[in-house]
């Protein structure tokens, strides 16, 4: 049984690993601006001080999902300030807490995301392919850089992850109402590749991270096989038992979303799990059939 911190645990990606880590008879500190149980813990992810940080002192290790929704509204400019901001300060507090520790933990695993690749075409995407130059590349590339200076006194680990597809969180219910509604179909010209992984999956992956010594820097957290828009619109439409056929324009998804609109529906990434397919790492949903198969049996 290991000790493990795990910061931002209360959302979706956060419960279901803690739970699973549990399962295995970890002892899980959850550290949270709200804490409602015994073993989640107040912080303040903007400072690298306070009683928080007496929980990091023999941890095995730490896991860093802290930061504000991308899709939580239009990207005004304060809005980009948040979503760069939690992410960054958060990142920031724990590499100080954990340096300043007497007893700091020996593996840094923090959230990052395909956007670090920017709008990529149908161009195969890895682990070694540069960064992009929007919004969200940005963020994610300044994130990297705030996790990494921990590195090389620990094992520092950085979460890539794709669309975590799960039935009552993320991005999936938003995405099926429409098609439950008979209104569903693909976005813009279907042809920008989506890059996803089942929730099971990517708990599976971060547990795998954390047990593999070897596995050190970006780590894709996706599915072997990324599909097209239209073609995940087809499939979720064949898996609900409901037509695919009513496209949503570009134009008008610009209109409704602004900038967010090409950042997270329009453009796309091909990305493939490299890394994790090197060293063994077995999807359980490797094809999106299978993976909506389970969500909605």
């Amino acid at each position: 049984m290991a000790k493990i911190i795990v910061a931002g645990g209360t959302g979706l990606l956060g419960t279901a690993l803690v739970g699973a880590l549990q399962d295995d008879r970890h002892m899980v500190v959850v550290l949270t601006r709200r804490p409602t149980r015994d073993n989640e813990v107040r912080w303040s992810p903007q400072y690298a001080e306070g009683l928080w940080t007496s929980a990091l002192d023999n941890a095995h290790a730490v896991i860093n999902l802290a930061g504000a929704s991308i899709a939580g509204g239009r990207w005004t400019t304060a809005r980009k300030a948040a979503i760069r901001d939690s992410r960054i300060q958060a990142t920031g507090a724990l590499v100080k807490a954990i340096a300043a520790s007497g007893q700091p933990p020996p593996i840094f695993i923090s959230s990052s995301a395909v956007g670090y690749y920017g709008s990529r075409g149908d161009e195969p995407v890895t682990e070694t392919t540069a960064p992009g130059s929007d919004f969200l590349a940005h963020v994610c590339r300044d994130w990297e850089a705030a996790a990494s200076q921990l590195s090389p006194a620990a094992r520092v680990v950085l979460l890539r992850s794709g669309v975590v597809l799960a039935r009552h969180g993320g991005a999936l219910p938003q995405m099926a109402l429409p098609f439950k509604l008979f209104a569903g179909g693909p976005a813009g010209s279907g042809r920008q590749f989506m890059s996803w992984i089942h929730l099971h999956d990517w708990v599976a992956t971060v547990k795998w991270a954390l047990a593999s010594q070897d596995i050190a820097g970006p780590l894709n957290v996706t599915a072997p096989e990324p599909v097209t828009n239209e073609d995940f619109s087809r499939s979720l439409g064949r898996v609900l038992g409901r037509p695919a056929w009513l496209k949503a324009p570009s134009f008008a998804l610009r209109l409704m979303l602004g900038e967010m609109a090409d950042a997270l529906i329009l453009g796309g990434q091909r990305v493939l799990p490299a890394v994790a397919q090197q060293h063994g790492f077995a999807f359980q949903y490797p094809t999106l059939e299978s993976a909506l198969r389970q969500i909605y049996p």
